[in-house]
């Protein structure tokens, strides 16, 4: 591996080896167009050799924006490939965070997919006197723009094969200087308090990680999987790039991110990674699904599912399946499982991954009854994506695995999850102060509070958010915020407490679920916040919220809580791009309605305006019920 310790290295050797081969596939127009291995190295030749010719240096910075796209990897590599690095920014970033990240990691070159983010960027053109040239992806709606910056990616192309039919061997010779200890990309963390920070990954760094899962989690040159995550993510780099090059195998892409279950299901993946909500949705997708079908489908549903479930319990546990069992689920398999895994996607699926946050042991439970053997990851940007990951025969649903090779973890006195491996990161972006507080003589300090047990690691909460109640009593507001939204109907959950009397909860409801079960139930609504409030909801949630509640200690019950009239959202700067609740944020904004709750208020006037992706606005006035537990 030691010849082969850089991306556009694993690049050069798979096109050769590979040929003709599909190294990605993307869908236009309902159609799947390939680009095989060979194609592929040619694409990254001469795009970066394009970039050269247009100035860009060897420590260079290359920012890309757009969705999932083969010309993310092809720019990416393109820079890699001239000694540069790479820095994903999601794309529906607000124009400040955009700015930020393009101006602080020092980008001369932004790679926009397509004129939306071509509009972003040239509107804050004077704001990025770094910035030398903007490339563009997809010119519809741009042939008629005019600026000194702006260039067609077809164009940079054009200018790389020229240099390369000019010098065959420069290409070749750019390449061969990288080696493994370059600086691959800065991955900006998503920034849960204040500016996100540059984490620096070498290709050593990625490279080590992708093969230490492979050796537990193996990927085979002829696996397909589909990109749907935002590349700008650790999680997607080290799937679709790092891991990719690495063994061989296929990436698909989306036709837009909207239609990304149905062309997973096209795909049949047999690999798959992606967070909680992604395996709740097909989750929820099936629950509604039942709800509508036909009788006949529903008594097949209800009588074999239970089958599936005493199957994955048996096996889960590490006893032996009886052979009645074996029989009844062969049955079960063929009415039921099959259909069903074949409606998701999932017939071919060998590796089922999920990671990001917790997922419920419901929505585990039901995946493993189906024969999806999906697996918790555990890790964080700094250690290029993964640092644990359950075995096959090892799941626990209330951990996240065991380290993969290479990785050490262990416990600091103060109950923060240490890792160290060869993945781990080489600091953050300027900011050094960040850097020496996060690694200290190799090991990184992950803010996570946790334990061992058994070998496997269970994650309690961000140790800055193990928050303590006014009479001293500690508590994880994450771990019981987890829990509720375990329920199909609740979507986010944030559990207030600091310094408080006891706790109480803001809740959104998931409004395609809970309208199901409103027309079931005959109950007629508008609008979200009109569903929201509606009396029989806060019924059937203060229910679900009773569950939690019994696995908790009497200190750590929630007392009040309140039905939120929309749901937390990114572009309000509730949540950060990877949904995690900016929770300092959120106190602020909701301080009234918080206020509320400690009071004996039992209803709650809201007069607001709520603003939409587009730029529209909408004023909400609504009365917000305040709900005592124990009381209906």
């Amino acid at each position: 591996m030691s010849t082969l310790d850089t991306f556009p290295k694993l690049l050069l050797q798979n096109a050769e080896r590979f040929g003709e081969r599909a190294a990605l596939r993307e869908k236009e127009f309902g159609i799947w167009r390939e680009t095989s291995w060979r194609r592929y190295g040619e694409r990254v030749r001469d795009f970066s050799l394009g970039l050269l010719s247009l100035g860009l240096e060897r420590g260079g910075k290359v920012a890309i924006i757009g969705d999932n796209r083969p010309e993310w990897v092809i720019a990416e590599l393109a820079a890699q490939a001239a000694g540069g690095a790479s820095v994903g920014i999601y794309q529906d970033s607000t124009l400040t965070e955009v700015a930020y990240v393009i101006d602080h990691c020092d980008a001369r070159f932004v790679i926009a997919e397509d004129q939306e983010q071509v509009d972003k960027i040239l509107g804050m053109i004077e704001q990025l006197p770094k910035v030398v040239n903007v490339i563009y992806a997809d010119p519809r709606g741009l042939r008629r723009y005019k600026h000194e910056k702006l260039l067609s990616l077809d164009e940079v192309e054009r200018r790389g094969r020229e240099l390369h039919a000019s010098d065959p061997g420069l290409f070749a010779r750019s390449v061969a200087q990288g080696q493994g200890s370059d600086l691959a990309l800065i991955c900006y963390t998503s920034g849960t308090t204040g500016s996100p920070k540059g984490a620096m990954l070498t290709f050593a760094n990625l490279l080590s990680m992708a093969l230490s899962l492979h050796q537990v989690d193996p990927r085979r040159q002829s696996d397909e999987f589909v990109s749907f995550l935002p590349l700008a993510w650790i999680g997607e780099q080290m799937m679709s790039v790092a891991t990719a090059l690495a063994i061989g195998f296929t990436i698909n892409f989306p036709e837009e991110p909207e239609t990304a279950l149905h062309d997973i299901r096209e795909i049949g993946p047999n690999v798959m990674f992606a967070p909680p909500r992604i395996w709740e949705g097909l989750n929820s997708t099936v629950q509604v699904k039942i709800m509508d079908t036909t009788p006949l489908k529903r008594f097949l549903y209800e009588r074999l599912m239970p089958v599936g479930y005493k199957l994955a319990d048996l096996r889960l546990e590490k006893g032996g399946v009886p052979a009645l069992w074996r029989v009844l689920y062969f049955f079960a398999d063929w009415l039921l499982f099959r259909p069903l895994k074949d409606r998701l996607g999932l017939s071919n699926l060998r590796s089922g991954t999920t990671g990001g946050a917790a997922l419920g042991p419901d929505v585990f439970r039901f995946f493993h009854a189906m024969g999806v053997r999906l697996k918790q990851i555990y890790g964080q940007t700094e250690i290029s994506g993964i640092s644990c990951i359950h075995r096959d025969e090892r799941i626990r649903f209330h951990t996240v695995g065991e380290p993969i090779p290479g990785t050490e973890v262990r416990i600091s006195e103060r109950g923060e999850i240490l890792s160290r491996s060869p993945a781990v990161f080489v600091g953050y972006y300027k900011n050094e102060d960040a850097t020496r507080a996060t690694l200290t003589e190799g090991w990184l300090h992950s803010g996570d509070a946790g334990y061992l047990e058994d070998g496997q690691l269970v994650v309690i909460d961000r140790l800055k958010d193990v928050l303590r109640l006014g009479d001293g009593t500690q508590f994880s507001p994450q771990f019981i915020e987890n829990r509720l939204k375990f329920s199909p109907y609740v979507k986010e959950a944030v559990v207030i407490g600091q310094d408080k009397p006891y706790l109480s909860a803001l809740v959104c409801i998931d409004q395609g679920i809970v309208g199901k079960w409103a027309e079931k139930e005959k109950i007629s609504y508008t609008t979200y916040t009109d569903l929201s409030a509606k009396p029989r909801v806060y019924d059937l949630l203060q229910k679900e919220i009773d569950g939690v509640n019994r696995t908790l200690p009497a200190a750590a019950k929630i007392r009040k809580f309140v039905l939120l009239y929309k749901e937390l959202d990114a572009d309000d700067e509730e949540l950060t791009r990877t949904r995690k609740v900016r929770r300092a944020f959120v106190e602020e904004r909701y301080k009234s309605i918080i206020a509320a709750l400690y009071g004996d208020e039992r209803k709650i006037a809201v007069d607001t305006t709520i603003r939409y992706q587009d730029g529209r606005t909408a004023r909400i006035q609504a009365n917000l019920a305040v709900r005592e537990m124990g009381a209906a």
